[in-house]
């Protein structure tokens, strides 16, 4: 596997805590959307490690062309 699954095609609301580190789900493949829970184990696909800056909510990608964690909008052109 070395494109993504689109788990869904809009982002997820998440409230992160500062100074937390979170695992965001590259893969598409969690059953813990939109963080890791190792099912990506055997593709070439890994989580991106992140620290959240500060406590908010935030939306993160949940269609998995983002650039980043955090949604860009790429789902607008799904």
């Amino acid at each position: 596997m070395d494109k993504p699954v689109v788990a869904q095609e809009f982002p997820y609301a998440a409230e992160l805590t500062e100074g937390q580190k979170y695992a965001w789900c590259a893969c598409g493949l969690s059953k813990t959307q939109p963080f890791c829970d190792g099912e990506h184990k055997g593709t070439d696909i890994k989580p991106v490690v992140f620290t959240a800056e500060e406590t908010k909510k935030v939306f993160l990608c949940g269609c998995k062309t983002s650039k980043t964690p955090i949604c860009d909008g790429s789902h607008n052109s799904l």
